[in-house]
Protein backbone atom coordinates (compact mmCIF):
# COMPACT_ATOMS: atom_id res chain seq x y z
CA UNK A 1 0.00 0.00 0.00
CA UNK A 2 0.98 3.58 -0.32
CA UNK A 3 2.40 6.05 2.76
CA UNK A 4 -0.24 7.90 4.17
CA UNK A 5 -0.22 11.35 5.75
CA UNK A 6 -0.59 10.98 9.36
CA UNK A 7 -3.74 13.96 10.18
CA UNK A 8 -4.70 14.46 7.13
CA UNK A 9 -8.48 13.44 7.25
CA UNK A 10 -8.63 15.76 10.58
CA UNK A 11 -6.28 18.60 9.08
CA UNK A 12 -8.56 19.06 6.09
CA UNK A 13 -12.26 17.95 7.00
CA UNK A 14 -13.11 22.38 7.40
CA UNK A 15 -12.42 22.40 3.43
CA UNK A 16 -13.47 19.14 2.61
CA UNK A 17 -17.06 19.63 4.39
CA UNK A 18 -17.02 23.33 2.42
CA UNK A 19 -16.55 21.54 -0.77
CA UNK A 20 -18.89 18.55 -0.49
CA UNK A 21 -21.31 20.38 0.47
CA UNK A 22 -21.11 22.73 -2.44
CA UNK A 23 -20.62 20.16 -4.57
CA UNK A 24 -24.09 18.78 -3.17
CA UNK A 25 -25.58 21.68 -4.40
CA UNK A 26 -24.14 22.06 -7.50
CA UNK A 27 -25.19 18.46 -8.38
CA UNK A 28 -28.49 19.90 -7.76
CA UNK A 29 -28.17 22.81 -9.64
CA UNK A 30 -26.68 21.45 -12.80
CA UNK A 31 -26.64 17.43 -13.07
CA UNK A 32 -29.57 16.67 -11.73
CA UNK A 33 -31.21 19.37 -14.70
CA UNK A 34 -29.37 17.46 -16.78
CA UNK A 35 -30.88 14.14 -16.15
CA UNK A 36 -34.22 15.66 -15.95
CA UNK A 37 -33.72 17.27 -19.56
CA UNK A 38 -32.55 13.86 -20.64
CA UNK A 39 -35.25 11.91 -19.25
CA UNK A 40 -37.63 14.22 -20.50
CA UNK A 41 -36.73 12.97 -24.31
CA UNK A 42 -37.99 9.48 -22.73
CA UNK A 43 -40.62 9.82 -20.51
CA UNK A 44 -43.75 12.38 -20.93
CA UNK A 45 -44.71 12.20 -17.27
CA UNK A 46 -42.84 15.00 -15.29
CA UNK A 47 -43.82 13.41 -11.86
CA UNK A 48 -42.02 10.37 -12.95
CA UNK A 49 -39.03 12.04 -14.38
CA UNK A 50 -38.63 13.92 -11.02
CA UNK A 51 -39.29 9.84 -9.09
CA UNK A 52 -36.50 8.52 -10.68
CA UNK A 53 -33.52 11.23 -10.12
CA UNK A 54 -34.88 11.35 -6.62
CA UNK A 55 -34.86 7.33 -6.01
CA UNK A 56 -31.31 7.64 -8.08
CA UNK A 57 -29.94 9.74 -5.39
CA UNK A 58 -31.61 7.88 -2.69
CA UNK A 59 -29.56 4.60 -4.44
CA UNK A 60 -26.67 6.36 -4.70
CA UNK A 61 -25.72 7.36 -1.12
CA UNK A 62 -26.90 3.34 -0.21
CA UNK A 63 -24.54 1.84 -2.63
CA UNK A 64 -21.74 4.31 -1.88
CA UNK A 65 -21.75 4.34 1.81
CA UNK A 66 -21.98 0.45 1.82
CA UNK A 67 -18.89 0.59 -0.48
CA UNK A 68 -17.11 3.07 1.78
CA UNK A 69 -17.47 0.42 4.50
CA UNK A 70 -16.51 -2.44 2.90
CA UNK A 71 -13.58 -0.55 1.68
CA UNK A 72 -12.64 0.80 5.15
CA UNK A 73 -12.73 -2.54 6.75
CA UNK A 74 -10.19 -3.80 3.98
CA UNK A 75 -7.88 -0.74 4.64
CA UNK A 76 -7.83 -1.43 8.65
CA UNK A 77 -7.45 -4.81 8.06
CA UNK A 78 -4.22 -4.49 5.94
CA UNK A 79 -2.94 -1.43 8.05
CA UNK A 80 -3.39 -3.36 11.34
CA UNK A 81 -0.52 -5.81 10.58
CA UNK A 82 2.12 -3.05 11.02
CA UNK A 83 0.07 0.25 13.05
CA UNK A 84 2.10 0.97 15.38
CA UNK A 85 1.10 5.27 16.21
CA UNK A 86 1.47 7.28 16.90
CA UNK A 87 -1.59 7.90 15.63
CA UNK A 88 -4.94 6.19 16.31
CA UNK A 89 -5.26 3.22 14.24
CA UNK A 90 -8.70 4.65 13.16
CA UNK A 91 -7.00 8.13 12.34
CA UNK A 92 -4.61 6.01 10.40
CA UNK A 93 -7.38 4.59 8.09
CA UNK A 94 -9.36 7.40 8.14
CA UNK A 95 -6.02 8.79 6.46
CA UNK A 96 -5.18 6.95 3.89
CA UNK A 97 -8.75 6.55 2.31
CA UNK A 98 -9.02 10.22 1.92
CA UNK A 99 -5.38 10.60 0.48
CA UNK A 100 -6.58 7.17 -1.68
CA UNK A 101 -9.97 7.78 -2.37
CA UNK A 102 -9.17 7.38 -6.72
CA UNK A 103 -8.97 3.86 -5.30
CA UNK A 104 -12.99 3.37 -4.90
CA UNK A 105 -14.71 1.26 -7.46
CA UNK A 106 -17.70 3.70 -8.34
CA UNK A 107 -18.31 1.89 -11.57
CA UNK A 108 -19.50 -0.83 -9.34
CA UNK A 109 -21.74 1.46 -7.36
CA UNK A 110 -23.18 2.91 -10.19
CA UNK A 111 -24.05 -0.90 -11.33
CA UNK A 112 -25.17 -1.65 -8.05
CA UNK A 113 -27.63 1.76 -8.08
CA UNK A 114 -28.80 0.94 -11.91
CA UNK A 115 -30.05 -2.60 -10.28
CA UNK A 116 -31.51 -1.52 -7.09
CA UNK A 117 -33.56 0.64 -9.37
CA UNK A 118 -34.41 -1.44 -11.95
CA UNK A 119 -36.43 -3.69 -9.07
CA UNK A 120 -37.78 -0.75 -7.95
CA UNK A 121 -41.96 -0.66 -7.92
CA UNK A 122 -42.28 3.14 -8.01
CA UNK A 123 -40.46 3.98 -10.79
CA UNK A 124 -40.40 2.51 -14.74
CA UNK A 125 -38.77 2.84 -17.80
CA UNK A 126 -39.52 2.34 -21.51
CA UNK A 127 -38.38 -0.93 -22.51
CA UNK A 128 -36.14 0.27 -25.09
CA UNK A 129 -34.07 2.21 -23.02
CA UNK A 130 -32.32 1.69 -19.18
CA UNK A 131 -31.82 3.87 -16.41
CA UNK A 132 -27.97 3.51 -17.62
CA UNK A 133 -28.49 6.90 -19.65
CA UNK A 134 -28.25 8.78 -16.24
CA UNK A 135 -25.28 6.77 -15.52
CA UNK A 136 -23.05 10.18 -14.82
CA UNK A 137 -25.20 11.82 -12.35
CA UNK A 138 -25.13 8.50 -10.68
CA UNK A 139 -21.39 8.47 -10.46
CA UNK A 140 -21.26 11.96 -9.55
CA UNK A 141 -23.56 11.31 -6.70
CA UNK A 142 -21.79 8.27 -5.75
CA UNK A 143 -18.33 9.56 -5.85
CA UNK A 144 -19.70 12.99 -3.29
CA UNK A 145 -21.27 10.21 -1.35
CA UNK A 146 -18.35 8.21 -0.25
CA UNK A 147 -16.58 11.33 -0.08
CA UNK A 148 -18.77 12.31 2.65
CA UNK A 149 -17.73 9.41 5.22
CA UNK A 150 -14.63 10.37 5.70
CA UNK A 151 -15.87 13.54 7.09
CA UNK A 152 -16.08 14.03 10.77
CA UNK A 153 -18.90 13.55 11.58
CA UNK A 154 -19.74 12.21 8.12
CA UNK A 155 -23.03 13.92 6.06
CA UNK A 156 -25.71 11.60 4.90
CA UNK A 157 -29.45 12.72 3.16
CA UNK A 158 -32.85 12.63 5.18
CA UNK A 159 -34.98 9.41 4.66
CA UNK A 160 -38.38 10.60 2.54
CA UNK A 161 -41.64 8.36 2.73
CA UNK A 162 -44.35 9.02 0.60
CA UNK A 163 -47.06 10.82 2.54
CA UNK A 164 -45.61 12.19 5.32
CA UNK A 165 -46.05 15.88 6.68
CA UNK A 166 -44.19 18.61 5.17
CA UNK A 167 -40.88 19.42 6.83
CA UNK A 168 -40.16 23.02 6.31
CA UNK A 169 -37.01 22.22 7.76
CA UNK A 170 -36.36 19.91 5.53
CA UNK A 171 -38.07 20.53 2.29
CA UNK A 172 -38.71 23.24 -0.06
CA UNK A 173 -42.06 23.22 -1.77
CA UNK A 174 -41.70 22.89 -5.55
CA UNK A 175 -42.81 25.39 -7.79
CA UNK A 176 -46.28 22.89 -8.92
CA UNK A 177 -46.77 22.28 -5.42
CA UNK A 178 -50.24 23.38 -3.33
CA UNK A 179 -48.70 25.35 -1.25
CA UNK A 180 -51.90 24.70 0.86
CA UNK A 181 -51.20 21.12 1.02
CA UNK A 182 -49.93 19.33 4.17
CA UNK A 183 -48.47 16.13 3.21
CA UNK A 184 -45.62 15.18 0.85
CA UNK A 185 -46.63 13.59 -2.41
CA UNK A 186 -43.47 12.96 -3.46
CA UNK A 187 -39.65 13.87 -3.40
CA UNK A 188 -38.00 15.50 -5.97
CA UNK A 189 -34.46 16.18 -3.81
CA UNK A 190 -33.38 14.69 -0.83
CA UNK A 191 -32.10 16.80 2.19
CA UNK A 192 -28.52 16.68 3.34
CA UNK A 193 -27.92 15.94 6.95
CA UNK A 194 -25.04 15.91 9.91
CA UNK A 195 -25.49 14.74 13.02
CA UNK A 196 -29.48 14.17 11.98
CA UNK A 197 -29.44 18.22 11.51
CA UNK A 198 -30.50 19.57 8.19
CA UNK A 199 -27.57 21.11 6.47
CA UNK A 200 -29.38 21.54 2.79
CA UNK A 201 -32.97 21.39 2.36
CA UNK A 202 -33.92 18.74 -0.33
CA UNK A 203 -37.12 19.21 -2.31
CA UNK A 204 -40.55 18.25 -2.38
CA UNK A 205 -44.17 18.24 -4.09
CA UNK A 206 -46.97 18.73 -1.78
CA UNK A 207 -50.42 17.93 -3.46
CA UNK A 208 -53.90 17.67 -1.95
Amino acid sequence: MRSCSPGRARRTNASRHAYLVARFGDIYAQERLDAETLLRTYISDMEMVQRIIYIAAVESFHAAKMAYRHFKMRVRKTLSLGHSGPESLEDTVLDYIVRHEDLYDVQASVNEVIRSMNMNPKISFPPETDFIVISSLIRELCRVAFSMQTLIPPLDIAFGLDGELFNETKYRRSFDSDFTAPLVAYHVWPALIENDTVIVKGEAVTKR
